[in-house]
């Protein structure tokens, strides 16, 4: 076992409402983990050549990376975010959540479930490109990445706040006697979370085994009151950017754990049963996975741009630097779009987008999402297919 069991008695608080069997005290017992910094752990060979085959299959994935492919970049850093909503029960269909971001980056007023989401791609991006670079890291880093993340939760009041009292999971929602598992006592957070920290600086440990440890530490110690799962995997890529093995493409690791849930939930239970290689093989077979679907989108979307290219050259054929050919280069990072968003994109003048949205449309590469004048979006034809079967972790079939 990587720690200890504290037992406590948990008081009825008479102020709340409870069922009558829950109006009692009653006792429990929380997990206190082992640090993990200066953890000294040696693999044997299988699992060493496991691990060295998956930062492999992340190293090709990132060997594709050039500065006009950044829109593809950010493509799979949304489609991460998404799927790691979805391991937490939120579920929002492709194009409504892609419509969704369209109408909040113009302003517009999108659902809650929505926003939340669109939050957690925030917080993904900040933990990256953030986080992810700080020449130290420490808890108020993964504070910002949590206040990023709930934002515009329903319970946004404890964005980037440390819990103050006693979390579980499973059982009943009135005191965590019985509950499935029993984090931490709430004074025992904050040192588990700079230990953390620590573990995070520290470079002894191959850089996939790094981050499976980190995670499963830190939903181990469970220190919000909600979002846990969604921080706690963008702590992932703060791992692996930090150690450079994913510096521009992002794995979606949690595509595969969402596809898995439940053995990504023992994985977890075998963690805190010390049953460290079991955790470790789950989480590092799930990042190769990961890599090699990645790869797989970014050559369909590569095709899928090259097509478009097509439509247009045998359509309005603009000059080389026409402001379409930039729009075409964006769409993955957008796959519905604005002329305000094209303009500022591609940093071309709007009369110069709206002729490209124009050319675009006639060549069917954008398809209009309504007939009215005022507050248009076009749909990026063919690409939400590829991203909704990306998302549900599906090989491409174009």
């Amino acid at each position: 076992m990587r720690g200890r069991y504290v037992d406590r008695v948990w008081q009825f608080d008479p102020t709340l409402y409870a069922p009558a069997r829950y109006r009692r005290a009653c006792r429990y017992r929380a997990f206190v983990p082992d640090p993990i910094s200066g953890l000294d752990f040696r693999m044997d060979a299988r699992l060493a050549g496991v691990v060295s085959d998956a930062e492999n299959a992340l190293r090709d994935l990132n060997e594709a990376a050039a500065p006009a492919l950044a829109p593809l970049a950010r493509l799979l850093l949304r489609t991460e975010s998404i799927a790691s909503s979805r391991v937490e029960g939120m579920q929002i269909d492709v194009r409504q959540l892609a419509r969704a971001e369209a109408k909040a980056e113009a302003g517009g007023r999108a659902s809650a479930t929505a926003l939340e989401i669109l939050g957690n791609i925030d917080a993904m991006e900040l933990a990256i490109h953030g986080a992810a670079v700080a020449e130290r890291f420490s808890v108020d880093r993964i504070l910002e990445i949590h206040a990023r993340l709930m934002e515009h939760a329903p319970h946004s009041h404890i964005a980037g706040r440390l819990r103050t009292t006693q979390n579980w999971i499973g059982g009943n929602d009135y005191n965590p006697c019985g509950a499935d598992y029993v984090p931490p006592p709430p004074e025992e957070v904050e040192p588990l979370l700079v230990d953390l920290c620590r573990a995070i600086d520290d470079e002894a440990l191959p850089p996939l085994v790094q981050a499976a440890l980190v995670h499963a530490q830190f939903e181990t110690i469970h220190p919000f009151g909600d979002g846990n799962g969604r921080t706690g995997r963008a702590l992932i890529h703060v791992v692996l950017r930090r150690r450079g093995i994913s510096p521009d493409y992002v794995p979606p690791i949690s595509v595969v754990l969402a596809s898995q849930k439940d053995r990504y939930i023992e994985g977890l239970e075998q963690y805190r049963e010390d049953e460290l290689e079991a955790w470790l093989e789950r989480f590092v077979v799930a990042a190769a996975r990961s890599a090699r679907l990645a790869g797989a989108y970014l050559e369909a979307v590569e095709r899928l741009m090259e097509r478009w290219r097509e439509k247009l050259a045998a359509g309005a054929n603009p000059r080389s630097d026409a402001a379409a050919w930039a729009v075409i280069d964006v769409l993955p990072a957008h796959p519905i779009i604005t002329a305000p968003l094209a303009a500022a994109a591609t940093g071309r003048a709007k009369s110069a987008v709206s002729q490209a949205v124009t050319e675009l449309q006639d060549a069917s590469v954008l398809l209009p999402l309504s007939k009215s004048r005022r507050n248009r979006s076009w749909e990026a034809d063919g690409l939400l297919d590829l991203m909704a079967s990306l998302e549900a972790g599906e090989p491409p079939t174009g």
